[in-house]
């Protein structure tokens, strides 16, 4: 089991990795157009999903929703593949994305990472038919994980996490298959144990919502690594870096953070533990 120390987690909420080009002018725009747009999941439930109104909602919604009212402007959605918004090629049509991102030493090339805003952990998951019973058990099988995902660097033994130790990986798989979204490698591997996958990497909150949903899963071993989850930006405007940082900060204390937490998961993973 990979857990990432204390103090390199809580570094992350202290600090903004900013690099401003245009100062002000994302929060010019922002603030002109009295919108956020925000890129989210429409299928990660409960962090992000289509309701039976056929509306945006869950965990990440709300937060980008508080982040807007902060701002005084109201919160829009987009909901690109997450490998588009990890390739940092928003063309203009985001300001930031809120997808429960890892923050890793490529991405801090692209981006800035104003504020943690929830804990993960990354856990393997397989059919309830599956015989293998630990991490290791999936060595050279066939795995599935979301297209620009930390657990697919992690399957890759690519992941390299910001200003953290390295990473230690338990098994390699002898396939990884990437999906566009991480339903669609559930939906695969639903369909029986080697059908399609073995096995794949799930942030444990969601696996744990899958499984109660009907799934049919179980989650083998403990995390592989724990990680911050942080709101990300271009480097572009140091002070709406700022700005977005202070919102949540403000959400920390007032404590609506950890009501959404609650609502959405159950308990409080806002916070370090």
């Amino acid at each position: 089991m990979k857990t990432l120390t204390a103090t390199a987690l809580i570094a992350f909420g202290s600090v903004t990795f900013a690099i401003s080009a245009h100062a002000g002018e994302v929060l010019d725009r922002v603030l002109g157009k009295k919108t956020l747009t925000v890129a989210t999941s429409a299928n990660w439930h409960p962090a992000s999903f289509m309701n039976d109104k056929g509306q945006l909602d869950g965990f990440d919604v709300e937060v980008a929703k508080g982040i807007a009212k902060y701002l005084g402007v109201e919160a829009q959605f987009v909901t690109p593949g997450w490998d588009i918004i990890t390739s940092g090629h928003r063309e203009g049509r985001w300001d930031l994305s809120m997808g429960q991102m890892t923050p890793t030493a490529p991405r801090a090339k692209l981006f800035d990472f104003p504020a943690v805003y929830i804990y993960g952990n990354t856990v393997v998951v397989v059919h309830k038919d599956s015989k293998a019973t630990k991490p290791a058990d999936l060595d050279g099988k066939v795995m599935g994980v979301p297209a620009g995902s930390s657990e697919e660097n992690y399957l890759k033994h690519t992941l390299e996490i910001y200003n953290a130790p390295p990473v230690k990986y338990e098994f390699t798989p002898g396939e990884v298959k990437s999906y566009e979204s991480g339903s669609g490698a559930r939906d695969d591997l639903r369909l029986g144990d080697g059908v399609r996958l073995d096995g794949l990497l799930d942030e444990e909150l969601a696996a744990k919502e899958a499984i109660k949903a009907g799934y049919p899963f179980k989650i083998i071993g403990g995390s592989l690594v724990s990680t911050p989850a942080v709101i990300a930006v271009l480097h572009e405007d140091e002070e709406f870096s700022d700005k977005v940082a202070a919102a949540v900060k403000a959400m920390r204390e007032d404590g609506s953070l950890s009501k959404l937490s609650i609502k959405w998961y159950g308990s409080d993973y806002t916070a370090l533990k």
